[in-house]
């Protein structure tokens, strides 16, 4: 599975989780920066946007119950080419506190989940951890909240084709500056310390659809 090495592990034995579409409840802090060139390196190839994403997220309610997750694409995919319209991210880096979740994010989406332990609050200090890595993050909202609706969609390098899938979102959000610390094997090189623009989503509702499988 197409990872950097922070989820490279193996997860053993999980829970085996219901198929998509899964509905939630999340909360979460987004933010962004121009890409580093180990990030252009890790990928994916073809025709990408040097931007980074990154994101910490607190799903309320799920099919696989309560859960949080932290997870950033290096690049962002180009838009074409049975792409869609929109740019869309690659996930290297996924990694939450449900053993369900590393299940369906494996099974379903091709998303290289692992278990790490998390701590604080998404929309304020929080932090997410592993064997050999941590992150982070200080997300302070600035302004007035207003409405959001619309999506994210990922496109997962699978034995020489994407696996293609998204997620529709509904809420209210408002701007963002997010201070991050990373530290690891790959993590520190490519999802850059600092602070950077960002968004928080102070309430959602989301659903992500089952993936399709595109040819390369």
């Amino acid at each position: 599975m197409w990872s950097v090495a922070e989820s490279a592990i193996e997860p053993g034995d999980v829970p085996i989780s219901s198929p998509p579409p899964w509905p939630a409840a999340v909360r979460a802090t987004l933010w962004w920066h121009r890409s580093t060139e180990q990030a252009k390196a890790i990928g994916p190839k073809g025709p990408v946007l040097p931007i980074t994403i990154g994101m910490v997220v607190d799903y309320l309610e799920s099919p696989v119950g309560p859960y949080r997750e932290i997870l950033a694409s290096p690049v962002l995919r180009r838009p074409g080419g049975g792409l869609g319209a929109l740019p869309r991210m690659s996930v290297p880096f996924i990694a939450v506190d449900s053993a369900a979740s590393v299940h369906g994010g494996r099974e379903h989406w091709s998303l290289p989940k692992v278990l790490a332990e998390f701590t604080g609050d998404v929309l304020a200090g929080s932090g997410a951890g592993g064997p050999d890595w941590t992150v982070q993050t200080q997300s302070e909202g600035r302004g007035p909240e207003f409405p959001i609706k619309g999506g994210l969609g990922f496109a997962q390098p699978v034995d020489g084709t994407l696996l293609l899938a998204g997620s529709k979102l509904t809420g209210k959000a408002r701007y963002a500056r997010v201070t991050v610390l990373s530290e690891g094997p790959t993590l520190s090189q490519w999802l850059k310390p600092g602070t950077h623009h960002g968004l928080q989503i102070v309430s959602g509702r989301m659903e992500t659809g089952p993936a399709t499988r595109l040819t390369t």
